[in-house]
């Protein structure tokens, strides 16, 4: 019998949140802040844009002279402005983002002038008859009209994306504070697990999957990743990996096997004397062996490094980080809300319910109208003609997200976890949960990068 507690991965969830505290501050470079949280608000030193700006080519000119033929007494190009006022009676050419001159209240397109050719075609005066008359203020964008001075741009807690890094550019903003990146170092652990590069495999070897998923896992989170390669089922070794984990400073440390309760499960008896074991088990599926743990470094002034013991089949890895471990990786950046985000999903397929666990079912989620050719759910959801014609009549009100499971779910088919982005949550129960029902589904990768359709995504009027 196991000494831990059978407990919900809900419950998982919000003890590890709940012992987890956002990284201090450190000062980056706005080349290196994509993807990092904000430490602080970040507030528009002066007004965008500095200065009256002309929104369209054409001409600067008093809007009250109205329609008729004027002379051109000057240029203003984005970056250099002549130093000649607009006076009534006159005009100056301005580009798009050019200050407006002096004097100028309004701004003409150039699609409603035409130029006036010098009398007898002679060397002369330029001029410019304006066609159509400007309202006091049309064209321009007036000091401050994106951004004034003092304006909150972003706010502490914002993950910094592609336009944000805009925007910080934009302010001037090139030495950021933000959350530190957490440090994650990668354990693999058994006799039986040996490098990738091995070929052929000896008697009773397996390549090392999980460390290398679990370091691009962590990357790809945004953190430090340290890559402590393999300890044998030996205490000494695990005792010189951890020791190794600390000597480096790692916030986390991510092992993959040694957790279940064979006699070479190492894992758990090493974190129990040096350590705090939080959970040593969580009724899902798969990963039920999943463990957390603390750890106080007491010659590193008490700091805490967090411990994660995953399960040794590859799935059960991949789901138990998702899960469990990206959400503290996430919290521990300075994230707000770490946890998965979740969507509703159509089942494609039937699923045969677990009466003892809940099952994170991978799949991959698609837009569509209808639900994938091939499917269980396409032979009951009617012919292509008619939904259609349904979205037709609805437009994009007939589009769902379908959930595709990825086939035999079984914890050691890797296989299982590839194209997969969601982990659909089927319910502990009896039974068959069948074709066309809809389940919540957590969100594990990108969905920029799901299937497109047959026929790809149709457009809708007005969409």
């Amino acid at each position: 019998m196991s000494a831990y507690k059978m407990i919900s991965i809900p419950e998982a969830q919000d003890i590890v949140l709940s012992l987890t505290q956002p990284l201090g501050a450190v000062t980056v470079g706005l080349a290196d802040a994509l993807g990092r949280v904000l430490a602080e608000d970040v507030k528009a030193p002066d007004s965008l844009p500095p200065f009256p700006a002309s929104i369209k080519d054409g001409y600067a000119v008093v809007a009250s002279d109205g329609v008729g033929e004027f002379p051109v007494i000057g240029e203003s190009r984005a970056g250099r402005l002549d130093d000649l006022p607009v006076r009534p009676g006159t005009v100056a050419y301005i580009t798009t983002g050019a200050p407006v001159p002096p004097g100028a209240d309004a701004v003409v397109q150039v699609e409603d002038t035409e130029a006036v050719q010098p009398a007898g075609g002679a060397a002369g005066e330029r001029r410019v008859r304006i066609n159509k008359a400007a309202k006091p203020g049309q064209d321009i964008r007036p000091v401050g009209s994106d951004i004034t001075e003092g304006d909150l741009v972003l706010r502490a807690g914002e993950v910094v994306g592609v336009a944000e890094v805009g925007i910080l550019a934009t302010v001037g903003a090139v030495q950021l504070a933000v959350h530190a990146a957490p440090k994650v170092a990668v354990l693999s652990t058994g006799d039986e697990v040996v490098d990738p590069a091995t070929r052929p495999l000896g008697q009773g070897q397996i390549r090392d999957a999980n460390r290398a998923m679990l370091l691009a896992a962590a990357a790809r989170a945004g953190a430090q990743v340290v890559d402590l390669g393999v300890a044998r089922d030996a205490v000494g070794q695990l005792e010189g990996c951890l020791a190794a984990a600390i000597e480096q400073r790692a916030d986390v440390l991510i092992t993959s096997g040694g957790v279940s309760m064979g006699d070479r499960d190492l894992v758990k008896p090493l974190l129990e004397r040096q350590g705090t074991i939080h959970f040593g088990r969580v009724r899902m599926k798969p990963g039920k062996p999943l463990t957390f743990a603390t750890l106080s470094i007491a010659e590193q002034g008490g700091r805490q490094m967090m411990v994660f013991g995953l399960p040794g089949n590859p799935v059960s890895s991949f789901v138990c980080f998702n899960l469990v471990v990206l959400p503290a990786l996430r919290k521990l950046a300075g994230w707000q809300r770490p946890e998965l985000r979740r969507v509703a999903a159509c089942l494609t397929s039937d699923i045969r319910l677990d009466p003892e666990r809940p099952e994170y079912h991978r799949a991959t989620l698609v837009w569509s109208c209808e639900p994938p050719p091939g499917t269980a759910a396409a032979a009951t959801h009617g012919s292509s003609q008619e939904a259609a014609a349904v979205e037709g009549e609805k437009g994009l009100a007939g589009f769902q997200f379908w959930a595709v499971s990825t086939g035999n779910q079984i914890s050691s088919r890797l296989l299982s976890a590839r194209s997969a982005n969601a982990l659909l949550e089927i319910p502990c129960d009896s039974g068959v949960l069948r074709a066309g029902s809809v389940v919540s589904a957590l969100l594990i990768d990108d969905l920029g990068l799901m299937p497109v359709p047959e026929g790809g995504v149709p457009m809708t009027p007005g969409f």
